[in-house]
């Protein structure tokens, strides 16, 4: 390790607020309890953050400024980044991404007022994921200075950041199934080492499906997690996620909302509970929830279904 890498301090986004001691203005939006990665949102004036290094590997990832444009009225932000020894100006435009791996030593500047986003990804994440094609250990995510957009990383963001502002029904589905996109992209296009083709073929065995279908069933009242299934079908969180879609022809997220209206169905039919209590036994969070699920997903209410 170099006398750099020795003195830069570190930011662990595992940590609250990790960042606030080296940027001008704390987060405006920011994550809590997602395994394995966090996002933050930031509106920062022009500023220079000191060399630091990461323990998550860090998409650095550039928003619209406020009014749409910089405070020169062009569109993006100039600026300079250090990263992995090397330095290059930048022409941040917004959708433009930077990839800066955990341990690497970065710097960078900040020309005018800026908005941006901080996806922090664990190591292990990867290594999880990507354990069906490569050694795990050879694992390499390649540093990319903020010159180019990626729109499969831009779209990940934007539903990430809709449900830290949003949160809806399933939502620790929806952030684990993007958890799991995300790594397979990473690991594709920005690692040393690219995964081979699956060798995965004709979906889910009878009995995987079965043992998956079991459990949501006995825990639909409760938070249901994509790592949890794909554990009890013993393979990992992406080929499963793939598998599940090829046997039912929906996603776990959408199959599960599905198995929380059948049970709400079955329980305004079958039992004298109020709403609010089918709501929580169906695992919504609560009875307006529920009715937003049922408008979306019957055309009606919970109400209107009793009268037909």
């Amino acid at each position: 390790m170099s006398l750099s890498e020795e003195s830069a301090k570190t930011i662990d986004y595992r940590q609250l607020k990790a960042a606030d001691s080296l940027l001008p203005q704390p987060s405006v939006l920011s994550s809590s309890g997602w395994q394995d990665m966090h996002l933050e949102i930031f509106q920062q004036p022009r500023f220079e953050i000191p060399e630091h290094q990461h323990t998550m590997h860090v998409i650095a990832y550039g928003l619209p400024p406020e009014g749409g444009l910089d405070a020169g009225g062009s569109g993006y932000a100039l600026g300079e980044r250090w990263l992995d020894g090397k330095l290059r100006k930048e022409r941040r435009n917004a959708g433009d991404i930077a990839i800066i791996p955990a341990g690497i030593c970065h710097r960078c500047n900040w020309s005018a007022s800026v908005q941006f986003g901080i996806l922090a990804v664990e190591p292990a994440l990867l290594k999880r994921v990507a354990q069906d094609w490569v050694n795990a250990e050879s694992i390499e995510l390649i540093p990319q200075f903020m010159d180019r957009p990626d729109r499969l990383i831009e779209g990940i963001i934007s539903a990430l950041k809709d449900e830290l502002e949003f949160g809806k029904v399933g939502g620790q589905l929806l952030v684990d199934s993007l958890k799991t996109t995300l790594a397979v992209h990473l690991l594709r296009n920005y690692c040393v080492t690219s995964p081979k083709r699956s060798r995965y073929a004709g979906g889910l065995s009878p009995a995987q499906l079965a043992l998956v279908k079991d459990y949501i069933n006995a825990h639909l009242n409760e938070v249901l997690q994509l790592a949890d299934m794909a554990a009890i079908a013993q393979i990992s969180q992406f080929h499963f996620s793939r598998l599940f879609k090829q046997n039912l022809g929906m996603t776990p997220h959408q199959y599960v909302l599905q198995s929380r209206i059948d049970r709400a169905k079955h329980l305004l039919r079958h039992s004298d509970l109020s709403i609010a209590d089918i709501a929580a036994q169906s695992g919504f969070c609560d009875q307006s929830h529920l009715t937003r699920c049922f408008r979306r997903l019957l055309g009606m209410t919970p109400k209107q279904f009793l009268q037909i």
